[in-house]
């Protein structure tokens, strides 16, 4: 079976099985994989403080279009993914559960960001980097950043991603600690041709950024969180995180990936009589 077919349906079966309405993107027309309001689509509404994040991300996910359905609003939603699964523990302001199942540190006062945008460098030129890379999830204390990039279905959609634009790799002072991500870098531009699922190009968009930000590449982390499918594709997906594990470990990059489903399977282990309704609604949608 196809694993973004299996995976739409699943989410499809899901919304059925609650009688929730699921609407075309366009309205009437095309696939009915949409809630017919976003908030059926989330465990818990939308913070304003989230919907401003979202509102200025370039990745549109609350922006409507012409029938007034928002990208958010797609049962196989990968930002819809992230929401229902960082938001609970954002509202109660309890980060501790949450990173400990991802394998993070959980330090003191720390502030968890939506489609945090974080430039590569101190001065670039805008009209050759116009966006900065756009990092799903940021949490940061006043000693630590953490960028954690968030996928779902999108590693096994037909969607080809992107190689690495020239234009970074111009920028050779943002190379000289990591000199093994450099010559990695040069291998996937101006094109990829090698990766399938997962976007390499992108995940060194964010360590540069990320690095930046946090002056020292040994201040930041990078977690690759990312959604397992049992089929061939689940396997070359995580070959190929393997494989960019390998490629910056020389260079003393803190990356890390898992899967969406080990965090729900830690988190309903430890945390499922206290947060029921929360580790009930994650567990049954995403398990």
């Amino acid at each position: 079976m196809n694993a973004y077919f299996y995976l739409k349906q699943r989410q499809v079966q899901w919304a059925r099985r609650h009688g929730i309405e699921l609407v075309g993107s366009a309205g009437e027309h095309g696939e009915k994989a949409y809630t017919a309001t976003l908030d059926k689509n989330l465990f818990r509404s939308l913070s304003q403080q989230a919907r401003a994040e979202y509102d200025s991300g370039r990745g549109g996910e609350l922006a409507a279009n012409e029938k007034g359905i928002q990208k958010m609003q797609a049962v196989h939603s990968s930002a819809a993914l992230t929401v229902n699964l960082f938001q609970y523990w954002r509202d109660l302001g309890i980060y501790a559960p949450i990173m400990e199942a991802c394998g993070l540190p959980a330090g003191k006062n720390l502030n968890l960001i939506y489609e945090a945008q974080l430039p590569i460098a101190e001065r670039i030129n805008r009209k050759i980097f116009p966006v900065d890379p756009h990092i799903d999830v940021v949490v940061r204390d006043r000693s630590s950043l953490i960028g954690i990039e968030c996928k779902f279905t999108e590693a096994y959609s037909n969607y080809k991603h992107a190689g690495l634009k020239r234009p970074y790799l111009a920028l050779k002072d943002l190379w000289q600690d990591i000199p093994a991500c450099r010559s990695f870098a040069k291998s996937i531009s101006p094109e990829d041709t090698d990766f399938h699922h997962l976007h390499p190009a992108q995940l060194l968009k964010h360590l540069l950024s990320l690095k930046h930000a946090s002056k020292s590449k040994s201040q930041f982390r990078l977690l690759y969180l990312w959604y397992d499918v049992p089929f061939d594709k689940g396997s070359a997906h995580r070959m190929e995180i393997e494989r960019f594990s390998d490629v910056v470990s020389p260079d003393g990059i803190f990356f890390k990936a898992i899967t969406f489903q080990e965090v729900i399977i830690s988190l309903a282990q430890k945390y499922r009589d206290e947060h029921r309704d929360y580790i009930d609604y994650i567990s049954e949608r995403y398990l």
